[in-house]
């Protein structure tokens, strides 16, 4: 049974029961995921955004399942998906959360695209084009074909679906924002007010006794990490025998922590 619902139990989980399932969100987020491939920082937000990658991870860790209902909204001149993202738990099929996601064509960044030169620029009516001044650039740009971007369009509102379902469902809001991903260039390079880049603290366990910051342990890697990587071999049919010659241990549950992320990259892309 995963740390997200326990089905032979009725009772609220304790404080204990919490501090532990965020301990592991944040065993994986040191240990599995990486700054600018799960997750990022926008200039001028408090915490990391939770990226697609981030989400699959931990929707592997507490094997969820997502599935989608879309719902088509969109116009003649214009394509917009709204996506729900339902979680099941793999092993009882019991649904624990939803998340939702939309996208649009009437975005900003889909409803224009760069001219590839003066001449198509100035063959566009000028109903369907315009230029984009930036702080240190101008661009010219004409409207984009809608029905060019509906996968694209429909892509984006799952993973916007999926990112949403992932932490309500994790409780993964305390340590990670809905994704932000997509915002534009200019707005990831200097932040929407101007502000400087922050640090993201690196993640820290808590006291089981009294919540204090303890650095993560150190020794050999705990089950559900353990189980994290078991899932990765079987993904990429690799087997734990060869796992544990690579890295020259006797078994996999006896791999250290420190080596987790070596090993898990092993197994995505062994040599």
């Amino acid at each position: 049974m995963n740390a997200i619902v326990k089905i032979e139990e009725s009772r609220a989980l304790t404080a204990g029961d919490m501090r532990a399932h965020v301990n592991l969100i944040q065993e994986v987020m040191q240990a599995v995921m990486k700054d600018k491939t799960h997750y990022g920082v926008i200039p001028g937000t408090p915490k990391p955004s939770l990226w697609k990658p981030g989400a699959e991870v931990l929707c592997t860790t507490f094997r969820i399942a997502p599935s989608y209902r879309v719902e088509d909204l969109g116009g003649g001149d214009f394509i917009r998906y709204r996506v729900t993202c339902i979680g099941t738990h793999q092993g009882t099929g019991i649904v624990l959360g939803e998340g939702m996601g939309e996208c649009s064509s009437m975005e900003e960044k889909y409803k224009w695209r760069k001219a590839t030169g003066k001449a198509e620029f100035d063959a566009t009516p000028e109903n369907m084009r315009r230029v984009k001044y930036g702080k240190d650039y101008n661009v010219n740009q004409i409207r984009t074909e809608p029905a060019d971007l509906a996968n694209t369009i429909l892509k984006m509102a799952c993973k916007r679906a999926q990112v949403a379902m992932t932490l309500n469902v994790t409780g993964a809001s305390d340590i990670f924002s809905q994704d932000i991903e997509d915002l534009p260039e200019e707005l990831r390079e200097a932040g929407e007010d101007g502000a400087e880049s922050r640090t993201v603290q690196q993640p820290q366990r808590r006291s089981a006794t009294n919540g204090a910051a303890e650095p993560l342990r150190e020794g050999p890697i705990n089950e559900a990490q353990a189980k994290l990587l078991r899932a990765t071999l079987t993904k990429k049919e690799l087997t734990e025998a060869e796992c544990c010659k690579h890295f020259g241990i006797e078994n996999l549950d006896t791999l250290p922590f420190a080596k987790l992320n070596d090993a898990i990259q092993w197994a995505s892309n062994p040599q």
